[in-house]
């Protein structure tokens, strides 16, 4: 029988992969069959991801994952920055290095990430990209800031799910590349710069699709130059002016 956090765990992973779309309702009864537990246990995992803000509750819906639209995206975007900057920058304060283990899981990470972008597959890219940060945070050492961005990282993957492309995906895998280069070679200052600039540039990776306008063709109709008076041309009305001066 499934506990409430390893409910939890499952929904996280399965935004993060994209295996969950925005607005995907989630019903307690069907999660209770799926994972053989109470709704009981269903709810308490539920309450604790709305406390999360990773999913919303209404009398009429039920349990469902967010629609993240653009201002809340920059608002999520913001917070990552500071946090993960500010652990770089504390980091660089402590003037510490990373050990050759904790180098070579974040090698690692990357390695997947290639290897995911270059077989196209969309769910463990999309899972890769964003666990990055969090293992970045743990390899920095504050697990209290790694849970807290895992849970800002579903609500963007929310966001980017739906406007990401392959090149704004490889685009991203490059910049963590750079990231972990710089903490490499010491420079954790460097690794900060290079951060700020990966998530200070998120409306770039995006291609924002303009929602269809139901009126938008009647407006262009209505609008049409031919459908237009016609202009009186300069001329004619210096004319009519001459005329009534006679």
């Amino acid at each position: 029988m499934a506990v409430a956090s390893s409910i939890s765990t499952r929904i996280i992973n399965a935004v993060l992969s994209q295996k969950l779309k925005p607005g995907a309702r989630l019903g307690e009864q069907e999660l209770a069959t799926l994972f053989q537990c109470s709704r009981t246990i269903v709810r308490e995992a539920m309450v604790d991801l709305a406390a999360r803000g990773i999913v919303i509750v209404s009398p009429r819906r039920g349990w469902y994952l967010p629609e993240v639209n653009v201002e809340m995206a920059r608002e999520l975007y913001d917070a990552r920055e500071i946090i993960e900057t500010g652990l770089l920058r504390a980091f660089a304060r402590r003037k510490e290095t990373l050990d050759a283990g904790t180098l070579a899981r974040l090698r690692v990470h990357l390695a997947e990430q290639k290897a995911a972008i270059e077989s196209e597959d969309v769910e463990r890219r999309s899972y890769l990209l964003g666990d990055f940060h969090v293992c970045l945070a743990q390899c920095l050492g504050n697990q209290v800031l790694a849970s807290k961005l895992r849970d800002l990282t579903v609500l963007t993957t929310l966001f980017t799910m739906r406007h990401q492309t392959p090149g704004d995906a490889r685009l991203s895998y490059e910049e963590h590349v750079a990231v972990v280069d710089a903490l490499a070679s010491g420079n954790a200052s460097a690794a900060e710069h290079c951060m700020c600039q990966h998530l200070g540039t998120w409306e770039a990776k995006v291609h924002l699709v303009r929602e269809h306008d139901p009126l938008e063709k009647l407006r262009q109709a209505l609008t049409s130059p031919k459908d237009l008076p016609a202009r009186v041309s300069r001329p004619a009305v210096e004319a009519k002016a001459d005329e009534g001066n006679i």
